[in-house]
């Protein structure tokens, strides 16, 4: 080094930097290599959610077009959020005066079993073929604002006012829950994910096993009845399902900063639609089994 002019000497500089940046490059790409199975793919941040629309794999399918004006947007998701929320409070308002005109339940049941039906294969194609949300998740909307509407109105029917409560609760959950995210009281941490995964697994492995034994015809005591044990089942649920919001609060963030293209937008407004109507069936179930009290 002592023999070297000083332009040998930056020269020789430049050539070890460029060396060592092209040793880190190759470091993190056998690292994408590793996670990804294709190094050419970006990098991720780790998701976890309990929500069958928002899960691990969901940003991981396109390249990111992160600062384009293709890219998916907070904004932009909360507008289509508003917008399916509209046609789902349409549909459930016609379904609603529709079964207090009939007056029947038997009349208003075929029109709830053949949506929640339609309804599953619309959410089964959306999940499958994600570029098509524009199309099917506000036919999505409509079909359970259909579901909705029916089953409130026949819950209504016996329980006077709790489907306005249930309502209410719903969207003051869904404010609360949102507050307490932005402000970070309530931070979601990988234990955070772990644990509401871990529950809503579970939940859901009550409901399979229920629905199972119903098929058989035998009953499935305590947490479907108006007891202590029914309602501390139910009230458990409905803070389940409202932790399940920061969740997909946590990854929409996640996946607008990671540059998910623009119609990921409608998908990401979809998936936090499944979960509010979750919150609210749980809720009106919660209230029902109160009034039976």
């Amino acid at each position: 080094m002592k023999n070297l002019t000083p332009e040998e000497r930056e020269a020789l500089r430049q050539k070890i930097k460029q060396y060592q940046e092209d040793k880190t490059t190759r470091m993190v790409k056998e690292l994408d290599k590793a996670e990804f199975g294709d190094e050419n793919r970006p990098r991720r941040s780790s998701f976890r959610t309990a929500n069958p629309a928002l899960n691990s794999k969901t940003f991981s399918e396109f390249e990111s077009v992160a600062g384009t004006d293709e890219s998916m947007s907070i904004n932009g998701t909360v507008s289509k959020t508003f917008f399916m929320l509209l046609l789902l409070w349409i549909a459930a308002m016609w379904m609603w005066v529709l079964s207090y005109r009939i007056a029947s339940p038997v009349t208003v049941g075929p029109w709830v079993l053949i949506s929640s039906v339609a309804g599953f294969i619309v959410a089964f194609v959306t999940i499958s073929r994600k570029h098509l949300a524009h199309i099917t998740a506000p036919i999505y909307a409509i079909l359970e604002g259909l579901v909705l509407g029916g089953f409130s109105s026949l819950l209504n029917a016996r329980f006077p006012g709790i489907a306005v409560q249930a309502v209410g609760l719903t969207f003051g959950t869904l404010l609360f829950i949102l507050i307490a995210y932005k402000s970070g009281i309530i931070k979601v941490t990988q234990n955070f994910r772990l644990g509401i995964v871990a529950a809503t697994g579970g939940i859901a492995m009550v409901y399979i096993f229920t629905l199972f034994i119903g098929l058989l015809g035998l009953p499935v005591p305590y947490i479907h009845e108006s007891g202590i044990i029914g309602i501390a089942f139910s009230l458990f649920v409905v803070v389940i399902a409202a932790l399940n919001l920061v969740l997909d609060f946590d990854f929409i963030e996640k996946g607008a900063a990671d540059g998910a293209p623009k119609y990921m937008e409608w998908y990401a407004a979809f998936g936090l639609m499944i979960t509010l109507i979750w919150l609210y069936l749980e809720i009106i179930r919660l209230l029902a089994k109160a009034r039976r009290r």
